[in-house]
């Protein structure tokens, strides 16, 4: 046996049957909903229970620079990673469900949900800038956004797992 043939063995190459993409995808979906726009949700919780002027203002000051630095993004680069993303998601696409290549179905699966939290995350950040949102509005809407990625998340999440199964007894049942 060669170490190509050992490695594969080894480490199954399978997206769906490997431990890796299923703890990989937890840590991504938990990730994105405790970042809410660039900042730390914990540190917006412990703001508001507080009370404290100073952390309320530290939360609006990292609230403005992070949509701020995203609205630049979208406004300087927005359409070429929007046609380049574009690009991606339907090579995944294709390569996945129309040749059955299980690796592009794994990245399809994580990478169009988080396109949506992009496209979410963009738009939030325009109406916090346009509106001039501080204080309780700015958490509310900040609440919202981060309830509609928990959202996504866990469809995405259900989507991944029943697809993951489909794919194991297809799998099991060819072999």
């Amino acid at each position: 046996m060669d170490i190509y043939t050992q490695i594969f063995e080894l480490i199954d190459m399978r997206s769906f049957s490997n431990l890796w993409f299923w703890i990989m995808l937890a840590v991504f979906w938990s990730s994105t909903s405790h970042w809410v726009l660039g900042v730390p949700w914990d540190m917006v919780t412990r703001a508001r229970r507080a009370a404290d002027a100073q952390k309320l203002d530290d939360v609006d000051m990292l609230v403005r620079i992070n949509t701020r630095r995203i609205t630049s993004i979208a406004d300087q680069t927005g359409l070429l990673v929007a046609g380049f993303g574009c690009f991606v998601l339907t090579m995944l696409l294709l390569l996945g469900f129309v040749y059955k290549h299980e690796f592009s179905q794994a990245l399809f699966l994580l990478g169009f949900p988080m396109s949506i939290v992009a496209l979410i995350c963009v738009a939030s950040s325009r109406r916090i800038l346009n509106e001039d949102l501080q204080g309780e509005p700015l958490y509310k809407l900040m609440h919202r956004h981060r309830m509609l990625t928990q959202i996504i998340g866990v469809v995405s999440i259900f989507v991944t797992g029943l697809w993951g199964m489909f794919q194991n007894m297809n799998f099991s049942a060819l072999h």
